[in-house]
């Protein structure tokens, strides 16, 4: 297995280059295929912490990284409207107080807010307090948890530049058929409209949702997930800046769905998100130009998806990544954190000696696992609302769940608890936001708060929310921070 080739750039594509030339380029040759004619999806501009690591195994330089996308950064989402209209909640980025090995803080808290002495969890968590403040740093003498919002299409070309630079081949042009062993199935060679054949050993399947290799050739099978997660539509549009970029997105639910605002430097990624079974498009695209705040400077461009995955994510010779492997709606920024965690994977697991059914059988147990517990935390967010104000919503609330959710959610309402098993990627402090922001109030908690009494616990919370408090205080604001730390290297 030495080529490898990559079908298909944007994004998936060239994070994939990318990775692969930086880690293994010294023992595979990799060529990617792609066409100026094709376009990509390229809205996904909210990313979650676990980029800056993938960033850090590229070797990028973080400013001139974020100089080159437009970035700003990102420590949560804000979501409005979802459990009730009027209401509001972050699900930040950070550790929310400080948890013991018998029980999470969300307990002490609890229980002090039993006993009237506690404020809101959101209080206990600094990232959240400088997110809801308009603030921002990093740097030795700031520890913070961070993602980035970005633009996804300069990201794209800030990789292939790199990807190149290291050896990479791209080959311009169209697939015009994809050739097959008779004996195997495996892919051999793809067949330009050119005329061209590109052979390979691996294949990487960036086609996007119509999974051009994964699906129209090899036939590896899609499961849908649309009983749970409604939306099939999304409206995209860009505009100007009206503001101070603020440090989190913004989530807005809406009587079909949601809408998105990502602040960029140059402008804001808006969204709009709907089940077409409740909203006709015509609508949508008025509710979308309606809501927005600043001026367009693109035309609303519509986006069909069925939210789902790959019954095989690496099937034969052939690894589907982004879009061609599956799509959970982008309510938590996950997606390119999929491609980054299926590259990673796949560099762990390469196949040197030839395809192994133990290894493909271990990448896509991997891909199945996570990928559902994401579904998961994204169906949380609409079951748990009380909204009786649509049908939408009201199918939302009264539908039945997968039963690992069911199991979550009984878990947290009866006795207050949550967890984090080893596939996940929301950790314990991600459910609790989005659980108590929905309103889901336990019924029970751990005990062990009762241990300090009332004037120790409340003291604690007093000490920890005025420490955050001050920190906050003494941070620039986000907008200030970006300017100078984004500022062209020569200035």
């Amino acid at each position: 297995m030495k080529k490898v080739v990559i079908a298909g750039g944007g994004t998936a594509g060239w994070i994939a280059a990318a990775a692969l030339s930086r880690q293994l380029g010294r023992l595979i040759e990799i060529v990617l295929v792609e066409s100026d004619e094709i376009g990509t999806v390229g809205v996904g501009e909210s990313t979650i912490p676990t980029a800056r690591s993938f960033n850090a195994l590229l070797g990028l330089d973080e400013p001139e990284f974020m100089r080159a996308t437009q970035a700003t950064f990102k420590l949560g989402i804000a979501f409005e409207d979802w459990a009730r209209v009027g209401d509001r909640y972050v699900h930040s980025f950070g550790q929310v107080g400080t948890s013991t090995w018998i029980a999470e803080f969300h307990h002490f808290w609890l229980e002090a807010r039993a006993r009237g002495l506690a404020g809101e969890i959101g209080d206990y968590c600094f990232e959240l307090q400088a997110a809801e403040a308009g603030k921002f740093a990093t740097g030795s003498d700031t520890t913070i948890n961070y993602a980035y919002h970005l633009d996804a299409t300069l990201y794209g070309r800030f990789l292939r530049a790199r990807s190149e630079s290291h050896g990479v081949t791209r080959v311009e042009g169209r697939i015009a058929s994809v050739e097959q062993d008779p004996e195997n199935g495996f892919i051999r060679a793809l067949a330009m409209e050119s005329g061209e054949r590109v052979e390979g050993d691996l294949f990487i399947d960036c086609t996007g949702f119509r999974g051009l290799l994964i699906e129209q050739t090899l036939r590896a099978g899609y499961e849908d997930w649309g009983q749970w997660l409604a939306t099939d539509s999304a409206l995209a549009v860009q505009t100007g800046s009206v503001g101070p970029a603020l440090p989190y997105t913004r989530a807005i639910a809406h009587r079909a769905g949601w809408q998105w605002r990502i602040p960029l430097q140059h402008r804001v990624g808006n969204g709009l998100v709907y089940a077409s079974a409740h909203m006709e498009d015509d609508d949508a695209r008025a509710l979308l130009i309606e809501k927005l705040e600043g001026e367009a400077i693109t035309e609303p461009r519509l986006i069909r998806y069925r939210t789902g995955r790959r019954r095989k994510t690496w099937d034969k010779n052939c690894i589907a990544l982004g879009l061609a492997s599956g799509f959970v709606e982008p309510l938590e920024s996950t997606s390119i954190h999929l491609i980054m965690i299926a590259v990673t994977r796949l560099m762990q697991l390469f196949p040197f000696s030839g395809i192994s059914d133990a290894v493909v059988n271990r990448f896509n147990e991997q891909a199945r696992s996570e990928l559902e517990s994401i579904r998961d935390f994204i169906i949380l967010h609409y079951k748990l609302t009380e909204r009786d104000d649509s049908a939408f919503w009201r199918q939302c609330r009264d539908m039945a769940v997968p039963d690992s959710l069911a199991e979550r959610i009984g878990l947290f309402r009866e006795a207050g608890f949550a967890y984090q098993a080893s596939e996940d990627l929301f950790r314990v402090d991600s459910w609790v936001q989005v659980m108590l922001g929905q309103r889901l109030q336990p019924l029970g908690h751990h005990r062990v708060g009762e241990l300090m009494g009332s004037e120790r616990i409340q003291q604690s919370l007093a000490d920890l929310k005025g420490k955050i408090a001050a920190a906050v205080q003494r941070m620039p604001t986000h907008q200030a921070f970006i300017d100078r730390y984004c500022a062209p290297a020569s200035a």
